[in-house]
């Protein structure tokens, strides 16, 4: 119907309006289960995407094949060490034993094509020679993979601080960035440490390495009015009963109301949520367990879910997973990537709303619980953070609201 000037009425454009949203929610969820399906067919050929690229990955693995077999069998020592005894989480796992064949490749000279030199004390990066200049008669050029009776555990006689500062400034010029560097100097004092606990080394060298600061980039996050619009524009996707939607909605609802890791939620099981308390339960990093609690937007979200999505969808694939709380469209435990993909996607959808994933909801929460009143100590443990310094992070955010705030307010604050 027209009105007098010959358009259409407010009530018809608003109609419009929300028929044309109603099309982009569903182009939207398409194009979920087409990237879903990729991402299956992705892993059952083996080509998932991990930190540091194929090639990286690549290289990696080339330089541990080169290790001299000991030398190898000392790493496996070293990894099962931090996934049984330290019980680390399997990223951790990975990048602490990824830096240590690094450093034994870089000591060893593994997966290079020059000569190396295995076994040897280093001083600035080459050999110390003896008395009489010379190098010990016991060394020779030798190609990767070319192992003496001395060789094995004996390599790391040359693991001294000396070249524990080469191996970094080598990582250093080859593009490593200063957080990266950190991180690569915590993985090798973690192994040194362990190295001379159980015998391998005589003395250790990691004590003395002292690591670049990491650069603290502080948290892009939403502002309280973009996470509750968020939160509605999901909530009008759910509204339709979509299976997919309702997934959708509950899986923000319940990373924002909780902060967790996008790994803590996908590896969540229906029977850690406890709606009598309203609490849920986390399987965080290192095995911790811990219980974090959640308001009743996300818990209505979850019933939802879980009292039509979750059969709708468990139904229509025929089988399932029976214990996990989210299932990808295939009725599998649903994928980080796929979490990562619904919050981009929401958060996209907000305008002015900085792009994020999973880890920009939880800054987020635990930005809005400090500037709501809570004190550190109580977002470090629903956080799981192990240490006070690392939830400190978040109180530069609050500052810098807070100096927003008195700007705005205080008449001599310019």
């Amino acid at each position: 119907m027209l009105d007098r000037g010959g358009g259409f009425t407010q009530r018809e454009r608003h109609g419009q309006n929300l028929e044309k949203a109603r099309k982009q929610r569903i182009c939207v969820r398409r194009a979920h289960c087409a990237r879903e399906r990729q991402g299956d067919a992705g892993r059952a050929a083996g080509s998932g995407v991990t930190v540091g690229g194929s090639k990286d990955r690549a290289d990696l693995r080339r330089v541990r094949e080169a290790l001299p077999p000991s030398v190898a069998d000392l790493l496996t020592r070293y990894e099962r060490h931090l996934r049984l005894e330290r019980g680390l989480s399997e990223h951790t796992v990975l990048a602490y034993v990824g830096d240590m064949t690094s450093l034994l490749g870089f000591l060893t000279g593994a997966g290079d094509d020059e000569p190396t030199r295995l076994g040897v004390a280093l001083k600035d990066g080459f050999p110390a020679l003896d008395s009489a200049g010379q190098e010990p008669p016991e060394v020779g050029n030798r190609r990767p993979g070319e192992c003496g009776a001395q060789d094995g555990p004996e390599v790391l006689a040359g693991l001294d601080i000396t070249a524990l500062r080469a191996w970094l400034a080598d990582q250093r010029a080859r593009g490593a960035g200063r957080t990266t560097l950190a991180r690569r100097s915590a993985a090798a004092r973690t192994f040194t440490a362990w190295a001379k606990r159980v015998g391998v080394l005589e003395s250790d060298p990691g004590a003395r390495l002292v690591a670049p600061r990491a650069h603290r980039v502080l948290p892009t996050v939403l502002a309280p009015a973009e996470a509750a619009e968020v939160m509605r524009a999901s909530a009008s996707g759910a509204a339709e009963a979509d299976p997919q939607g309702l997934r959708d909605h509950a899986i923000l609802e319940l990373l924002y109301a909780t902060g967790v890791r996008v790994s803590e939620l996908c590896g969540l099981d229906v029977a850690d949520v406890d709606f009598a308390a309203r609490v849920v339960r986390v399987l965080g990093k290192g095995g911790k367990e811990r219980v974090v609690p959640f308001g009743i937007p996300a818990e209505t979200a979850l019933k939802v879910w879980l009292g039509a999505g979750r059969p709708a969808l468990f139904s229509a694939v025929g089988k399932a997973d029976p214990v996990a709380l989210f299932l990808g469209i295939r009725g599998r435990r649903i994928d980080p990537r796929a979490v990562r993909r619904i919050v981009h996607d929401a958060v996209g959808s907000v305008p002015g709303a900085a792009d994020m994933g999973p880890h920009g909801l939880r800054h987020t929460a635990a930005t809005h619980l400090l500037e709501g009143g809570a004190d550190l100590r109580s977002v470090q443990e629903l956080l799981g953070h192990a240490t006070l310094a690392t939830t400190q992070l978040y109180t530069h955010v609050t500052v810098e609201w807070l100096k927003a705030i008195h700007d705005r307010a205080h008449p001599r604050a310019r």
